[in-house]
């Protein structure tokens, strides 16, 4: 079988997204949609999965993408989340694919502890396949953000969110702020303090970047979809569709210019 461009189609590529009632907000199911698209333009099928509160996670994936949302929504889908933790933690062991945004990059880290002023709220217990845990803060973090890493060049999204977290010795930075403003101010990302934004293991990504994040960064999303790829097939096989950028040069643009 070929696609219109004659390229040979390859074997379905099974995404789970993770709570999509509780956990998309700021465009985030935006990501899975690019991951489709991208790895179809590309020729290859891909089965779309989706996992709710209470469901059976499914017996393979070759790549997992969770959202952000409000912190009612990482409360009720805590408990769903630890008890598929050990599952998630053999994919990850395994190198499948990961992206997780804001609440759920929380998540999965050790620990989110709420804010002092938001009294008799109780920490969430992450399922720690990320060194990161989490604290709640007075501070929010807000607006447009450029994230120089080394695998991905300038990353760009948006962050909204008032959790401060911190790496552990095992987390490797995503990136780290690019300077912005009269002042070359480089606070937010994971905590506004030590300049680091986000978290990568393996082939598991956290991250603060809304927007959706995958639309504006095709690189990033290739490199999961290439790592994607390479689960289901065992074979380095994914190259990235010929198709006309512009539109997504000029958000990137417009993003990287108005900072915050």
């Amino acid at each position: 079988m070929s696609t219109e461009n004659g390229q040979a189609r390859g074997p379905a590529l099974r995404i789970l997204q993770l709570y999509p009632e509780q956990m998309n907000i700021y465009g985030d199911w935006g990501n899975t949609l690019t991951l489709q698209r991208r790895a179809q333009w590309a020729g290859f099928e891909v089965e779309l999965l989706e996992h709710e509160i209470g469901g059976q996670m499914p017996s393979d994936v070759d790549l997992v993408v969770g959202g952000g949302g409000q912190d009612s929504g990482q409360v009720a889908i805590a408990p769903d989340l630890r008890r598929h933790g050990a599952q998630l933690r053999e994919w990850a062991e395994a190198d499948v694919p990961m992206l997780m945004i804001c609440g759920s990059y929380q998540l999965f880290g050790h620990v989110f502890v709420p804010a002092a002023q938001d009294a008799g709220s109780e920490p969430l217990q992450g399922i720690s396949i990320l060194d990161v845990e989490t604290r709640g803060s007075a501070q929010r973090l807000i607006g447009n953000l450029t994230v120089r890493t080394e695998q991905f060049g300038e990353v760009v999204g948006y962050e909204n969110h008032s959790g401060l977290t911190s790496l552990g010795p095992d987390a490797t930075a995503l990136g780290r702020v690019a300077p912005f403003g009269e002042e070359d101010s480089t606070a937010g990302g994971n905590n506004g303090a030590d300049g680091t934004e986000g978290a990568i293991s393996r082939n598991v990504i956290g991250t603060y970047l809304h927007g959706a994040l995958l639309p504006k960064n095709p690189v990033l999303a290739d490199w999961l979809l290439g790592k994607a790829v390479l689960h289901r097939t065992g074979e380095d096989r994914y190259r990235a569709p010929e198709i006309d950028e512009s539109i997504t040069r000029e958000a990137r643009r417009v993003a990287m210019s108005r900072p915050r």
